[in-house]
């Protein structure tokens, strides 16, 4: 697994590299989304509010908003819409209700058109009220509420004869007098709080006074999630998607990328790292199928996990790296011999870079470069050559593969005197005077060498 840091600049890398097939996935998702928009039928929604007056605990609000979507309430609505091919059962799974502030029940109903939607929502709101009335009727219990009846009117009765002990008192200004309209209208005030109690205290006076407050508004547009909804939703989905499985397939990659895992890999040391400037890779006839113009119409061809190529120097600094590792080279073999560039096929800058490297070392070794492919691997035989110098770019190559070529090599009697690895760099504009000499190769690329793409 690969431990690099997921960044925000990853993330910016795979949309410049992928934007061809993120954009063609987007546009599958929106239509995935759109699709599913037809299996879906438009639903419109709306809410009608039902008063509650008096004093409720809100364990009782939750109770009257269950007894609002109970079968009784919903089957009862039903029956009174008599919408064709509709049952309470399917119109209880559109109704809904729910406690809102200042003692208020919202009855909510669903429906496939604006009207249905208000018909629903209304007609359900008046048989929860017409249903909660007659649960309080059946509930009372007539001594008790005629009790209760009697006791109001002797109160009503005893504050008259209040009223009119206090008309007839002395309107003198004595002590007397005065105590006594005093003590009369503390009297009166505590029959007028507790005919306040009393009408408090009477639930069929409070719970059979639920009103509608007004009809349920018509929506004016269709309930969540809409057409346009499902296909954004489709189309943010499959971008998502997409770069979740660019990193997860980086992170998950095998391919080794740093100098001590590649030499352990290959059994040898690394003699350095050269530049090789970054081009638009040739096509190869191999890579002109069907699949592979796909591959190019989506812009896949192009490798998004590496970082783009730094700017480098000049050809003349660029040539110094190349003269430095044939040094390496030469101090590492006891006497002058031929060698074999070994080169993956399909890597294109490890063959850009091979080829410079045999015009570097002129004949100093003598260098032939092959190409050698990954999944069956076959160096050839010694020739002239007694030894092999393995070329590759960091990144493209699993331990396996690696592991393969250096099999390869040593099955041929070649030991792997070296390892060079190459990386593309963005070429600065040199002039003339500055462009060095180009050394003529000491040997040409022998005939079963294959380029590759970048």
């Amino acid at each position: 697994m690969n431990d690099d840091t997921i960044r925000l600049v990853t993330i910016g890398r795979i949309i410049r590299r992928r934007w061809r097939l993120l954009t063609i996935l987007a546009v599958v998702g929106a239509l995935v989304g759109y699709g599913t928009s037809l299996l879906f039928p438009p639903r419109y929604t709306t809410s009608a509010s039902v008063l509650l007056p008096g004093a409720w605990e809100e364990r009782e609000l939750l109770t009257q908003a269950e007894i609002a979507t109970s079968s009784v309430v919903v089957d009862r609505a039903a029956a009174t819409l008599d919408w064709t091919g509709v049952s309470g059962s399917e119109l209880r799974d559109r109704v809904s209700a729910k406690a809102a502030d200042g003692n208020i029940i919202q009855v909510s109903g669903t429906a496939d058109t604006p009207e249905r939607a208000q018909q629903l929502s209304d007609q359900v709101a008046q048989q929860f009220v017409t249903f909660a009335a007659r649960i309080v009727d059946d509930n009372t219990d007539p001594e008790a509420a005629a009790q209760l009846e009697e006791l109001q009117q002797m109160v009503v009765q005893t504050n008259r004869r209040i009223t009119e002990l206090a008309d007839a008192t002395d309107p003198g200004q004595t002590v007397e007098s005065v105590q006594t309209r005093t003590e009369l209208a503390k009297l009166r005030t505590a029959l007028q709080e507790a005919i306040n109690k009393l009408d408090q205290a009477d639930p069929a006076a409070n719970q059979a006074s639920m009103v509608v407050m007004g009809p349920a508004a018509r929506p004016a547009g269709e309930a969540p999630p809409t057409r346009m909804q499902l296909v954004v939703a489709g189309a943010l989905l499959f971008f998502l998607l997409a770069v979740i499985g660019h990193l997860t397939a980086v992170r998950m990659s095998r391919r080794l990328r740093t100098e001590p895992e590649i030499a352990a890999a290959l059994g040898s040391a690394l003699l350095g790292t050269v530049d090789v400037p970054g081009e638009r890779p040739a096509h190869r006839p191999e890579d002109r199928g069907p699949r592979a113009r796909i591959r190019r119409l989506l812009g896949v061809d192009i490798r998004w996990d590496i970082p783009a190529p730094q700017t480098s120097g000049d050809e003349a600094s660029r040539q110094v790296r190349y003269r430095r590792v044939c040094a390496r080279l030469r101090d590492r073999l006891p006497a002058p011999r031929r060698l074999l560039v070994v080169v993956p096929d399909g890597d294109g800058i490890a063959r850009r870079a091979a080829d410079q490297l045999v015009a570097a070392a002129e004949s100093d070794p003598l260098l032939r470069v092959v190409g050698v492919s990954v999944s069956q691997p076959m160096v050839p035989d010694p020739d002239d050559e007694s030894g092999a110098l393995v070329v590759l770019s960091p990144g493209s190559w699993t331990a396996g593969e690696l592991a393969g070529i250096a099999e390869a090599c040593a099955d041929a009697k070649h030991e792997v005197v070296g390892i060079v690895l190459a990386g593309t760099v963005r070429a600065r504009p040199t002039r003339s005077a500055d462009r060095p000499h180009a050394a003529t190769p000491a040997l040409a690329v022998g005939h079963d060498t294959t380029g590759g793409a970048e």
